[in-house]
């Protein structure tokens, strides 16, 4: 399609759209001089203004030396440039008391309150108008929505309301699509009121090779989801975009249907809808209390909802209250770690010929341009953004003074961007509170503390974006007891409950998240913030050796091994904002730049050694990260069967590797369950127990996840058993590859014959004098064992290993290996190759699952009827002879239609080959047999260039497991 075409098309809808949207009406009564841009709706302004009196844009140089002299910039511009927090502006400053609210106030809620409601969502931005919305489309109607204010008063009210189609994650893909799906299609067919949706398309700018490359990833996944973009020469950019600078432009990616949200047309219209269905919308009303109960077993679940005219019973309360979510989760004692920070941008004056432009992310400039009318508004993410650490609940439709200082680097990026920009003045500056949180993801899901407490907040000036499908699946999480898709990433429990009460960590880590918004998303980068804050007894003696740490659930991890020198991890330097010194000559920070890339990194090899040391040799992983839980009690042996896919209950002394599973069969999680005998606590070995006991490894990464899965199916059964954590209490170590048994026959005190120790057993050995618990296990492929040791006796055990291997070449290999080892071997890793959406049968486990008794586990039922019915997706393995990277999100096509996408891709270093695992569908709906696999001709599409792929249902490496067997050739 041409461009001209695209842009004729596409702007005469958008043309359309802003005449309905954007007519003036009468100018309201402000409260100092000031020109309104656009209309009030239903009592909520569609964009906000504090005057510059037509204040120019001026060159960065005369801007440098305006700055030197504040006072005629503008009365309202108060400075602060390295300050953490500031004050909101004086409500005499903001033009909205006279124009939002009634005259004199509205006094009392809008609603009398219902004595009871199945839930209530407190919080009338974008999240709670979108959830209370789909609680009523699914048919929970007795529910009520509280509102301190008015709607959309904290946060949404001055959100700039963009809306991207394409993310570096398919859930993110799809949850902004039925975000897309509401707004411009069904909430118009629903009520007949248009939402304020302008499709005016969407432009990501690439300054340099590797940012075009991050897009023509986006490109390839959009694909697989029909989601229309093309990469554009500089040129071609030029006459999409005429007032575009492209003089610096390496290329750019156009989506033609991404556009620009109305929040308050939105949220209005959404509760419409939702009252229609019969919820209720309560405006006015503050809640000022959430009284928690305790049931029979101890448990605490939600009771009520207390505000200043009437307390509503309910087991279920949603927090969905933006900036102030922290405050209304501690009134139930509940952990919201979020951080309230100032976020602004500016609205220009009228720009000749930008009608109907595209808005604009232009990621190097860390700044964007959105589409007002016929003016810019422009915003972005700096590196030392200010925070809002008084939050004030009197804070309604109430801005913050610009912080020039802080905001000046966006325009400078905005006038290289777009030269006019030079010559326009300033009509209107907005800053205003937003919530942000450590891995810039919002915080969802039911919280740890309070059963019926569930969170829909965090949403880092992504609510609107994001709003539509978190809604929903918000709302199936209350209904149906889960979401329908994969929301672990959004979910408030992958936090460790040791870091979300921890306000360094929340302020450090959203900090840096925040400054890195717009940075290029490379599959292996590491944070910088809060690191070190969980360490295992090996780490200052792996630090010594070069050890590369990653940060997984807080605890410091081995990622690989650098041989030139110890890159220590340092506290956080705040990149240099705040009048932070900066770290200098940091060399972790060094080797983590030169992941910094799309091609295989300059270290390859050095992970190319870890895994081929381990293939012929022997190695060493430090797994001490690992969730290490103890199930013990009456009910102990029925929660087992319930709990876990595999039959766990053989003899005391077995190990067994098996599934979690959620109701609707969806895999929650894989672990190891080991039975022990019963007998009196040796701890931390061995808990006391006088019948069933089992020790449960999980992966260190999804440990709170875990926890609270397995804690939640007890509770709802009332199943009478202990769960007890013991995952600081222990290390562990796994020596794996050909010669780990001559290794550790030298250094335990049991004989490691297949006879006397046999694949899938534990014993309790000594070794070097210390007590551990020996598992015969392999996660690469191999043969070896785990060592799961006391803290005290960690290192005394490691030295003797070390020791012992000497002689046989054994070496230090971290995490990176273990990726790579494990996709050779067609291992599935949780949260890629198997997430909660993801049932066993479709991930190739059914020998997890107990199918062929009649024990009934959690999920079987699901099961059954997959596997009547046959499997709509299956996972498959490729290969490539071409030596490129797969990295994961790589388009798969089958006969050269589009059939799914990898989740993982790694290099496999004994097969020679990258590899990649993935989902296949079948085009037509029907069943994925593995004729359709073997019969289809494959390809990938890696950043818009096709592959030629070979699909194996089966691993290529040791297909007949002989070398777990001690089988070598």
């Amino acid at each position: 399609m041409e461009l001209e075409q695209l842009r004729s098309g596409r702007f005469d809808q958008a043309e359309d759209d802003q005449t309905q949207l954007h007519q003036p009406l009468p100018t309201p009564s402000l409260c100092h001089p000031c020109q309104p841009l656009t209309s009030l709706q239903s009592g909520c302004p569609l964009l906000p203004c504090q005057s510059l009196g037509g204040m120019a844009f001026l060159g960065s140089t005369v801007w440098r030396a305006v700055s030197a002299v504040r006072p005629p910039l503008s009365p309202l511009c108060r400075v602060s440039a390295h300050s953490y927090s500031s004050d909101q502006t004086q409500e005499k400053s903001v033009p909205y008391e006279k124009t939002l609210k009634q005259e004199g106030g509205v006094q009392g809620p809008t609603k009398p309150l219902p004595r009871s409601a199945d839930a209530v969502v407190i919080g009338g931005g974008s999240l709670g108008c979108q959830t209370i919305y789909h609680l009523a489309k699914m048919g929970m109607t007795n529910v009520v929505l509280l509102e301190r204010d008015r709607l959309t008063a904290g946060t949404t009210w001055h959100t700039a309301g963009l809306l991207w189609q394409l993310r570096p994650s398919d859930v993110e893909v799809e949850l902004l699509a039925h975000t897309r799906n509401v707004i411009s299609r069904d909430l118009e067919q629903e009520t007949g009121l248009h939402t304020g949706w302008i499709q005016n398309g969407g432009l990501f700018i690439a300054s340099n090779k590797q940012r075009l490359d991050e897009y023509k990833r986006l490109m390839s996944l959009g694909k697989v989801y029909g989601i229309e973009s093309y990469v554009l020469s500089p040129a071609e950019t030029k006459d999409l975009y005429p007032l575009m600078n492209v003089d610096d432009l390496y290329g750019t990616l156009y989506v033609p249907k991404d556009g620009t949200m109305d929040p308050a047309g939105t949220c209005t219209t959404l509760t419409r809808a939702a009252t229609a269905r019969g919820a209720t919308v309560i405006e006015n009303c503050p809640v000022t209390g959430i009284q928690v109960r305790a049931d029979d077993l101890g448990v605490k679940r939600v009771k009520a909802v207390e505000t200043p005219h009437g307390t509503i019973e309910t087991s279920c309360v949603v927090n969905c209250a933006g900036v102030w979510a922290p405050k209304l989760g501690d009134m139930a004692g509940v952990k919201v770690p979020l951080v309230a920070m100032h976020h602004a941008y500016v609205v220009t004056e009228r720009i000749d010929g930008i009608q109907n432009m595209p808005n604009v992310r232009d990621h190097d400039a860390s700044v964007y341009l959105r589409l007002q009318g016929d003016a810019l508004s422009v915003g972005g993410y700096e590196a030392n953004p200010v925070f809002w650490d008084e939050v004030s609940d009197k804070f309604a439709f109430s801005l913050f003074d610009l912080d020039w200082d802080v905001f000046m680097q966006h325009i400078e990026g905005a006038i290289n961007r777009v030269p006019a920009l030079e010559q326009t003045g300033i009509k209107s500056t907005v800053c205003g509170p937003e919530s942000f949180t450590a891995d810039h993801k919002p915080l969802m899901g039911e919280a740890p503390e309070v059963r019926g407490f569930f969170l829909g907040c965090g949403f880092n000036s992504a609510g609107m974006m994001l709003g539509g499908g978190c809604g929903r699946e918000l709302a199936h999480w209350i209904i149906h007891g889960r979401p329908e898709k994969d929301m672990y990433g959004y979910d408030i429990r992958r936090f460790h409950h040791s870091l979300t009460a921890n306000s360094l960590w929340i302020r450090e880590r959203s900090h840096e998240s925040y400054a890195k918004n717009y940075s290029v998303v490379f599959p292996y980068d590491e944070p910088l913030a809060s690191r070190n804050m969980r360490k295992d007894p090996f780490h200052e003696v792996l630090t010594e050796q070069g050890c590369v740490f990653q940060e997984r659930h807080g605890w410091e991890r081995p990622g690989w091994f650098n041989k030139e020198a110890p890159a220590p991890l340092v506290s956080y330097d705040y990149y240099g904002a705040y009048d932070t010194q900066r770290n200098e000559n940091y060399k972790y920070n060094q080797l983590l730049g030169k992941e910094y890339t799309f091609d295989f990194p300059p270290h390859h090899d050095v992970i190319k050694s870890e895994c081929l040391s381990c293939r012929h040799g022997v190695a060493v992983f430090n797994m001490s990260y690992f969730g290490k839980f103890y199930l013990t009690g009456p009910d102990a042996k029925k929660a087992a069967d319930w709990l876990f896919t595999a039959d766990v209950n053989k003899k005391p002394g077995s190990t067994v590797y098996t599934c979690m599973l959620n109701k609707m069969g969806g895999v929650e999680a894989d672990l190891t369950v080991s039975r022990l005998a019963p007998g009196t606590a040796n701890l931390p070995l061995a808990p006391e127990s006088n019948g069933d006991a089992y020790y449960l490894a999980i992966g260190g990464g999804v440990a709170e996840h875990n926890w609270n899965h397995i804690r939640t199916v007890l509770q709802d059964h009332g199943l009478q058993c202990q769960l007890t954590d013991h995952s600081e209490d222990m290390g562990m170590i796994s020596v794996q590859g050909p010669k780990s048994r001559q290794v550790l026959q030298e250094v335990l005190d049991a004989d490691l014959s297949n006879e006397a120790f046999p694949f899938s057993t534990h014993q309790v050995v000594n070794a070097a004098g210390h007590q551990v618990r020996a598992m015969r296990l392999s996660f690469v492929g191999e043969l070896g064992w785990e060592l799961h040791i006391p803290k005290a006796s960690c290192l005394p055990v490691y030295h003797a290993v070390m020791a012992a291997g000497a002689k046989h070449g054994i070496i230090n290999s971290g995490y990176r290996a273990i990726d790579s080892l494990s996709i050779e071997k067609g291992y599935r890793h949780w949260h890629a190759d198997l997430r909660p959406d993801d049932t066993p049968l479709e991930a190739g486990l059914a020998f997890t699952c107990k199918m062929k008794s009649s024990i009934p586990f959690l999920g079987r039922g699901r099961l059954e009827k997959q596997k009547e019915e046959g499997l709509r997706r299956r996972i498959v393995c490729f290969t490539i002879d071409d030596h490129i990277p797969l990295l994961g999100l790589e388009a798969v096509f089958r006969n050269g239609v589009p059939v799914g996408h990898l989740r993982r891709g790694e290099y496999g270093f004994y097969v020679d080959k990258s590899m990649g695992m993935g989902y296949i569908r079948n085009p037509d709906g029907g069943v994925v047999t593995p004729d359709f696999i073997k019969t289809g001709d494959f390809t990938l599409e890696r950043m818009g260039v096709t592959y030629q792929a070979k699909a194996h249902l089966r691993s290529p490496f040791d297909p007949e497991n002989k070398r777990i067997k001690g089988i070598y050739a």
